[in-house]
């Protein structure tokens, strides 16, 4: 089942994706987060069948989870991404946030801001989380998950390159691209067979298979819930494999009027055109 959330006719709304259209739930639960947390998955799978048709052309695509309570996104978590950012290897997964409010739809505008001319690209797999816990064990931690969506969790590179912390390179309004859907877990039963794939204006940048995590999401489930309490809805974004422009020679910067995409098969693509801070 593939869960969205949207703007319809000004309104904030979400639904279940059945071919080219949405069955809207939002009169049941205002948001996507409140229904996984009030209903769970299967109850939205029955709710849907009564509920109105809206076409997905006439909607605008909002992030999967746009109220997410915490967005925890994983750092150099592929081989090939740790040896071109020069990394030394690592017994844990470096962890960062990025904040709810930075996140766009799919079909929106990927904003390169004012400040920076340097906005890169990271192609990833998100998480949602759908069971709450805290120290969670890895053997249990797939039951902990709603489903999955794709993620671009672009970097304003010259101020991640500030300091050490990454944190003020990954917040920018705009620049954190998710959906265009979440598919639930029941239909993804093993993470680590999915392929994850970038593309910037229709040339491939990035591709890898999941299995090339060096830290696989039961182990982020786990080491991620023993620091801090996992909630409904709150998302893990996975780490992004080798190919990001900054590393490449010349680097390569999105510029407005690009188009990049994230493909994951069996979840969907997530597009998003580059446009520039107003």
């Amino acid at each position: 089942m593939k869960l969205a959330s949207y703007q319809w006719d000004g309104t904030d709304a979400f639904g279940v994706v059945v071919g080219d259209c949405v069955s809207d739930l939002s009169a049941r639960w205002p948001t996507l987060r409140v229904a996984l947390r009030e209903a769970g998955v299967a109850a939205l799978a029955a709710a849907h069948v009564a509920a109105p048709q809206r076409p997905l052309a006439a909607v605008r695509f909002a992030p999967v989870i746009p109220d997410a309570g915490k967005i925890l996104c994983v750092g150099h978590n592929y081989e090939s991404h740790r040896v071109e950012t020069g990394r030394t290897k690592t017994g844990h997964p470096a962890i960062f946030n990025r904040y709810a409010d930075s996140q766009i739809g799919h079909a929106c505008g990927l904003v390169l801001p004012r400040v920076s001319s340097m906005l890169d690209y990271e192609g990833e797999l998100a998480v949602v989380i759908g069971k709450a816990g805290r120290a969670i064990a890895a053997a249990d931690a797939l039951q902990h998950v709603a489903g999955y969506t794709c993620f671009n969790d672009a970097s304003v590179r010259d101020w991640q390159w500030h300091t050490h912390q990454f944190l003020p390179g990954k917040n920018f309004p705009g620049t954190g691209a998710c959906g265009p859907w979440m598919v639930t877990a029941d239909e993804i039963p093993d993470p680590s067979v999915l392929h994850v794939c970038t593309r910037l204006n229709g040339q491939q940048m990035q591709s890898a298979p999941t299995a090339d995590m060096l830290f696989p999401i039961p182990t982020l489930i786990a080491y991620i819930s023993t620091f801090t309490p996992l909630s409904i809805g709150d998302l893990i974004v996975t780490g992004t494999p080798g190919g990001v422009g900054a590393k490449r020679e010349p680097p390569i910067w999105m510029k407005a009027g690009d188009v990049v995409e994230v493909e994951i098969p069996g979840i969907g693509i997530l597009v998003n055109p580059v446009v520039q801070e107003a």
